[in-house]
């Protein structure tokens, strides 16, 4: 981050600190990124300070913080999505689980808390649903995360990524972009935080964001109406049938969709922001026509327990329409080092899309250290 812009040292977590540089530093604008300060209460405590901030208030960001409250909003809102309910014991969870899998229902296991995008686990089996939700609830694997969890209907189909820029009343949503959750190619393996992106879907159209927007987005911004929801809201959508379901909300900007949606996105954006953060109507920004591709470069064993601190070995210069979006690395000793599962997000925007992916493949390649490894199906369907 340091090579883009002056970095100051305040922890995400200190929010006396947060508030002090702001102040300091007389800000125009607060985006707040990560989903804990979020579920915490950042944005409340900013702009009771009259910092403006983009970023869902500490209530509206229980979307987010707990997915057994998310789902029985969608519920109350009439909001189409998987069948589903809510456990804190495993017993009944189990028992629940058997019954869907006896219907021919194969479910999802979702920890209820904010579990960095792996207390998911997609069940193939009586067995393995009530594995999950005994390493949930009884093991105590996600931790605070999981002492709530959602068993739901596992729904067929194409997935992809809405997030809407919201002001109160006022919605604009962003280019659609398609995510790649599983850890390997065709789509197989464990669910990660994300392996790739592209951007724009060529399968979505605009009449299917419009019917996304009037049935998933709107209704649960009215159920969240005088909390203060001035952020984006990320729907993660299925379409099954033609119609599109929500399988869950997040109160920030995904990972790795947001890597290929800024790619097309101009300066003007940033106003948008500050009218979302002011409460005011959102103003038009620059959209490119061009597609844009993200590949997740990752270290060995991810999403597993995987070993930091080998040395990285980056290109002299990046190609131009390209960018390298540092994730897990960390300085040691005057050395660029891995520091976690995903490492980088090698980027790259082009006219066309299978243009675009090239690019980000060939970025990928030239990033260097033991054990790095990536998807290389990545934007394929859509080339």
């Amino acid at each position: 981050m340091a090579q883009d812009c002056v970095v100051h040292d305040v922890s995400a977590s200190h929010f006396d600190g947060i508030v002090a540089l702001a102040k300091s530093l007389s800000v125009d604008l607060v985006v707040v990124g990560p989903e804990n300060p979020l579920i915490e209460g950042l944005a409340d405590i900013l702009r009771t300070e009259g910092i403006p901030t983009f970023g869902p208030s500490e209530a509206g960001a229980q979307l987010e913080g707990s997915k057994a409250f998310s789902k029985a909003l969608m519920r109350e809102a009439r909001v189409p999505t998987a069948e589903f309910q809510s456990f804190t014991e495993s017993a009944p969870a189990r028992e629940y689980a058997r019954d869907m899998f006896e219907r021919g229902r194969p479910v999802v296991v979702k920890a209820s808390g904010a579990a960095l995008g792996k207390g998911v686990i997609m069940c193939d089996g009586a067995e393995e649903a009530e594995r999950a939700i005994a390493n949930m609830i009884d093991d105590n694997e996600f931790g605070r995360a999981g002492t709530t969890i959602v068993v739901e209907e596992q729904l067929r189909g194409p997935e992809f990524s809405l997030l809407t820029l919201c002001s109160d009343e006022h919605l604009v949503s962003l280019p659609v972009a398609q995510d790649y959750k599983r850890a390997f190619d065709g789509d197989e393996g464990p669910n990660t935080g994300g392996m790739g992106s592209y951007s724009p879907v060529p399968w979505i159209s605009a009449d299917l964001v419009r019917q996304a927007e009037e049935e998933i987005v709107r209704p649960i911004l009215t159920s969240l109406r005088g909390t203060g929801y001035r952020g984006v809201l990320f729907s993660g959508l299925m379409v099954q049938d033609g119609r599109p379901y929500c399988l869950e909300y997040n109160v920030r900007f995904g990972d790795p969709e947001t890597q290929s949606i800024m790619m097309r996105l101009g300066s003007s954006f940033a106003p948008a922001l500050l009218a979302c953060a002011k409460g005011e109507p959102i103003p038009a920004f620059e959209v490119s026509a061009d597609a844009a591709v993200t590949v997740v470069i990752a270290s060995a064993n991810y999403p597993g327990t995987v070993e930091k601190g080998f040395q990285i070995e980056l290109p002299a210069s990046t190609p131009e329409g390209s960018k390298l979006f540092h994730a897990g690395t960390a300085m040691k000793d005057g050395k660029l080092v891995t520091n976690g599962g995903r490492v980088f997000a090698a980027t790259a925007r082009a006219a066309s899309l299978p243009v675009a992916r090239a690019k980000a493949y060939d970025l990928a390649k030239s990033v260097k250290f033991d054990g790095v490894w990536y998807r290389s199906d990545i934007a394929r369907l859509g080339v």
